[in-house]
């Protein structure tokens, strides 16, 4: 296909970093507006990736980025926010969405790729409200869209596996919050194909996928299958869903809260799909099983390091 012009909000978080490489490969000119360059990669982007700094929020901005773009893509996302009033969801998810597509009918450009969530709309949680909050204001934009609905996405650095890894290595006891919650994790290989194939396609405008591996797992499968990978003997505690609800309650306003209020009115709802977005776009679904390996491996890898650097110290 002809190289597009590309912009991406969102670039620099997990699944943004897999698709801007994957697009630069692709030939494709690729700028990434991010806030601030507070990473390395941000710092030192791959070849042929332009990394802008700015406030995607300032009209003037995103009007700069905009300029001579062929497509927007929004990954924006955020699983938590400060306290538990949403307007940290409605902020991140909401407005920049309206901001970005005033940006675009400013500029003229007509294709918009935006990532959601499955069950975008339902449910009681702010997070899950304000996607679906963010796909009507997508969907009345009058642009060429396309919605992604990932279940939850894994892959090397993702915040699932990768996460319960290191909340394993410190503890023989996990208690969790709806442990039994469904899940049918998506790589992020297949994730990142999904919004390549809907670039090359002009069949998908239009269209909202539900992306969803080919397996369902409860929470405690996922906490189980990661332990048994690193080779840990872990104890899953099941928590009753009056103590689940505390135990966000009394997490909502620390720093780097790893639990919330609001992720346990997330996971009152199952994230399991019904109407199989990878199959329409003719995508073979990785099962998890294939990659867990290579992804804990990495971890390990990693955590073996920071060991022998201490005992070097």
């Amino acid at each position: 296909m002809t190289p597009l012009r590309i912009l991406v909000l969102g670039g620099s978080g997990f699944i943004g970093r897999h698709l801007v490489a994957r697009l630069a490969r692709e030939g494709h000119q690729v700028r990434v507006l991010s806030r601030n360059f507070g990473t390395r990669y941000e710092r030192h982007p791959a070849p042929g990736v332009e990394v802008r700094e700015g406030d995607p929020y300032a009209p003037a901005v995103l009007d700069a980025a905009l300029a001579g773009r062929d497509v927007a893509i929004n990954l924006v996302g955020i699983l938590n926010e400060p306290g538990d009033s949403g307007r940290g969801f409605q902020r991140a998810h909401v407005e920049l969405t309206r901001q970005l597509v005033a940006a675009c009918q400013r500029a003229g450009v007509r294709r918009l790729l935006q990532m959601s969530s499955l069950n975008a709309g339902r449910g009681r949680s702010h997070y899950l409200r304000s996607r679906g909050e963010a796909e009507a204001v997508v969907k009345a934009s009058g642009l060429d869209w396309t919605i992604f609905q990932p279940s939850v996405v894994f892959g090397h650095g993702d915040g699932l596996y990768c996460r319960f890894a290191g909340l394993l290595a410190l503890a023989p006891v996990i208690p969790l919050a709806r442990a039994g919650t469904k899940f049918a994790p998506v790589y992020v290989g297949d994730v990142v194909e999904a919004f390549v194939r809907a670039l090359r396609q002009p069949s998908t405008v239009g269209e909202t996928y539900e992306l969803y591996g080919p397996e369902v797992f409860t929470l405690a499968d996922i906490v189980r299958q990661t332990a048994a990978q690193l080779g840990l003997r872990r104890f899953v505690l099941p928590l009753p869903d009056a103590i689940g609800r505390l135990q966000g309650l009394l997490m909502d306003h620390l720093p780097a809260k790893p639990f919330s209020s609001d992720n346990f009115r997330s996971l009152l709802t199952d994230s399991v799909g019904g109407f199989d977005g990878l199959h329409r776009l003719g995508i073979a679904p990785t099962p998890v099983a294939r990659m867990l390996p290579g992804i804990l491996g990495a971890v390990g890898d990693r955590q073996s390091r920071l060991d022998a650097y201490r005992i070097r110290r």
